[in-house]
């Protein structure tokens, strides 16, 4: 989404800010380890590089299509189900395409290597993110809802998959899930991933040049 891609490692500060740590259950929901301090570095290096890039796409920037789609009606889970799938078929992690109504003000963002508030801020890093994506391709495998006594929750298990626009044409490849912690009102109050890989083999990826790139 967001976007956060997976790809929260690319949407930190303040162009990398985004995608994704999920949890699925109560019980990990309470799983949570602290980002190791050579990530961190690693997220901040990641950081700067995309901003040295982002130079050179300013003006595609500002002219990056991003929509902020209408207040809908919700009137229970499902409606956030409908919502969602709907976001996913415009790959909104990609595209920035995503109905922001559905979240609260203060939604918490989070990934295994970050973790941030605020929807207008997971916004601008989708919309900084879109130029970077070369070949993006979202799949929605699943998306279902979760009702306890506890919470109400959306799970959706998702592939992304795209080049990136800096000179090395990395490919990102992230199968995922995340998890929408609703409110009493079916706000998304929490928008958290998990990923098949490490973040350190995410952040991985950013470094490692893609020859299959060249030859498509």
């Amino acid at each position: 989404m967001v976007i956060t891609c997976s790809l929260a490692l690319i949407t930190s500060t303040p162009i990398l800010k985004r995608l994704h740590g999920f949890r699925c259950s109560s019980s990990l929901h309470n799983n949570k380890k602290e980002t190791p301090l050579l990530l961190k570095f690693a997220v901040s290096g990641v950081t700067e590089l995309l901003r040295i890039f982002s130079s050179g796409t300013t003006q595609r920037l500002d002219t990056v299509p991003y929509t902020q789609k209408g207040e809908p009606v919700v009137s229970g889970v499902d409606d956030i189900v409908d919502i969602l799938q709907s976001d996913y078929e415009n790959a909104y992690f990609l595209t920035g395409n995503f109905t922001s109504a559905i979240y609260a003000e203060d939604c918490s963002f989070e990934d295994p290597t970050i973790k941030f508030r605020g929807k207008g801020l997971y916004a601008r890093n989708l919309k900084l993110l879109v130029p970077f994506f070369d070949c993006p391709s979202l799949i929605l495998q699943q998306i279902e809802k979760a009702v306890n006594s506890e919470a109400n929750y959306v799970l959706a298990t998702w592939k992304l998959r795209t080049y990136l626009n800096i000179p090395w044409k990395p490919l990102i490849s992230i199968e995922g899930s995340t998890v929408y912690d609703l409110d009493d009102d079916f706000k998304i109050i929490r928008h958290a991933e998990s990923w098949n890989v490490s973040a350190l083999q995410a952040i991985g990826q950013i470094f490692t040049p893609s020859f299959e790139r060249h030859r498509d």
